[in-house]
């Protein structure tokens, strides 16, 4: 039995050593490569933080592109989904009042026209980001209060609308931050 502990607690110290200090060193120095050095990508607009740019932010005046609705209201300390299941009566309820809310915010838009990341919420509750699809079905309501033309703002969409990663991995994204940064800085 002597001959079995020994090498055990040497194990268990070399793990140790290895999990809990070299391992999160090696991790915190990738993430300094990473952008904004691991402390989170920050989004500026005169010099001053606005927002981070992967963390969904909570956009309610009509004269922005609202993101997807979050079941933490946008508490990164909380990150969760909602756990409810799609037959889940509560859901079912919660999804239906976001929707009637849409639909009363963008008077012409049909019901079946809404993406549904318009009305869910995210599995962390902080997606940052749309559809190309999702924002663009909201550009008649900002241009009828901003007074800029739908064509101006659906090229505002394009330009802000980021491609699959290498061309072949994901959806196109818009992030909502980014988009709205760029919105104020129309003329």
């Amino acid at each position: 039995m002597k001959m079995h502990i020994g090498p055990a607690l040497r194990l268990t110290l070399v793990m140790l050593v290895i999990l809990s200090v070299i391992y999160p060193l090696v991790i915190a120095g990738v993430s300094r490569l990473a952008p904004g050095g691991g402390k989170g990508e920050t989004v500026t607009v005169n010099g001053k933080v606005v927002g981070y740019a992967l963390v969904g932010q909570k956009f309610t005046e009509d004269r922005y592109f609202n993101g997807r609705p979050s079941a933490v209201d946008y508490n990164a300390a909380g990150s969760a989904g909602s756990n409810k299941g799609p037959s889940n009566p509560d859901y079912l309820k919660t999804v239906q009042v976001r929707i009637d809310t849409f639909l009363v915010h963008n008077p012409g838009i049909r019901k079946a026209d809404i993406p549904a990341e318009l009305v869910t919420a995210s599995g962390s509750g902080l997606d940052p980001d749309l559809s190309p699809a999702a924002a663009k079905i909201q550009v008649a309501r900002i241009a009828k209060i901003r007074g800029i033309g739908a064509e101006r703002l659906n090229q505002l969409v394009d330009e802000q609308t980021k491609g699959p990663l290498l061309g072949l991995l994901g959806p196109s994204t818009v992030n909502v931050l980014k988009l709205n940064v760029a919105l104020d800085q129309l003329k």
